[in-house]
């Protein structure tokens, strides 16, 4: 079955015949054109630019690091409430001053604080912007278990390593794992935290002022079942997921609470719309073209599947998707960032027709897909 509205196809490729390096790649391997250029004005922009890309990609670990410590010691809180000088912030955090001046500094070369006369530092803008979005912070500090996983990165992408990663997200490899509630309340407040952003950007897509009644499946504590709420209040909604995982759901009045296990047996009938935020991506392809094949037989004929997570960028990979994501779902061990166009063969797999990529302006933040179960 053909798959429309997508940016690319899933057409196996012939082996290619080794080429030679084009002229672009020549020139971007010669020591001597890169000198030329930075001596020449009118192309010296080219090698200050590509340069510091190339710095970039070195010093990412460290930028990353640096606002670990800027979070972990609450200074963009504490700035956000008033500019601070190093003295007294070195005070106040017990940090040694000439070292809390190397942080602040970093800081304001990453945007995040702006530096003023006396070495004052206030909060930036960008700053301010991170300490709004909900559960970034929490995320930040959450990475210590990526990072740690990433320690030996060789080692990693061969698959010699054992990820701790995995033991924190113990549901995708079985419900019978998380029933833990302790366990099920960490990995739900992380992933609602940051839901509220996603919600906005997947409703920012789509209009259910036709739907009847919306089954969110794999929804967690309900955070995006609330912001359909406040837009449509008068639409049914029912949230389903594991057990423990509801007890801590905080769904809107009327939401009808369904146990249960996608992987276990068939999924409840009666909702003309479900919806997948942020679940594909958890699990392997086989779980994933199961669940579909699920959603399919859940919903009536022409019944209505939304989509919504980070997708991979595909024949055009994203800077975002393709790197964060990829590496996170690796480490998981299970799931991957598929493409739209990944996606979309799945659903044509299961039978769904008119497959859409509604959006992927904000790739980091989500991408939204949307297709029909079949009429017949």
């Amino acid at each position: 079955m053909p798959v429309p509205d997508l940016p690319e196809t899933l057409v196996p490729h012939a082996p290619v015949a080794r080429r030679a390096p084009s002229l672009a790649l020549r020139l971007a391997g010669s020591a001597r054109f890169r000198a030329f250029c930075a001596r020449v004005p009118g192309l010296r922009w080219l090698a200050q630019r590509e340069g510091a890309a190339l710095f970039d990609l070195m010093q990412g670990f460290v930028q990353s690091q640096v606002l670990s410590a800027l979070v972990e010691l609450r200074i963009l809180h504490r700035l956000a409430e008033a500019p601070a000088s190093v003295p007294a912030l070195a005070a106040r955090l017990e940090v040694p001053a000439e070292r809390l001046r190397v942080l602040l500094q970093a800081g304001a070369a990453l945007k995040l604080l702006t530096r003023g006369p006396g070495e004052t530092y206030a909060l930036a803008p960008r700053g301010a912007a991170f300490l709004s979005v909900p559960g970034l912070q929490a995320l930040v500090a959450h990475h210590r278990v990526l990072y740690a996983d990433l320690s030996d990165p060789a080692a990693f992408f061969r698959g010699a390593t054992d990820p701790a990663l995995a033991r924190f997200w113990p549901y995708v490899f079985g419900a019978g794992q998380a029933e833990d509630p302790a366990t099920a309340a960490t990995y739900s407040r992380l992933m609602s935290d940051s839901q509220s952003v996603v919600a906005e950007e997947t409703l920012r897509h789509l209009d259910l002022g036709a739907s009847r009644h919306l089954m969110d499946v794999g929804g967690g504590t309900g955070t995006f079942l609330r912001a359909v709420h406040d837009r449509w209040p008068a639409l049914r909604l029912t949230l389903f997921d594991l057990p423990a995982v509801l007890a801590a759901a905080q769904a809107p009045p009327g939401t009808t609470l369904h146990p249960g296990s996608f992987r276990d047996g068939p999924l409840p009938r009666g909702a003309d719309t479900i919806s997948l935020v942020r679940v594909l991506y958890d699990h392997s392809d086989a779980t994933v073209a199961a669940l579909l094949a699920a959603v399919a037989q859940a919903l009536p004929p022409g019944g209505r599947l939304i989509i919504s997570e980070p997708m991979g960028g595909g024949a055009q990979p994203d800077p975002q998707t393709d790197v964060y994501f990829a590496v996170y779902t690796l480490a998981m061990q299970t799931g991957r960032a598929r493409s739209p166009a990944e996606i979309g063969a799945l659903l044509a797999g299961a039978g769904f027709e008119g497959i859409s990529l509604k959006s992927r302006d904000f790739s980091f933040v989500t991408c939204v897909l949307t297709a029909e179960a079949p009429k017949a």
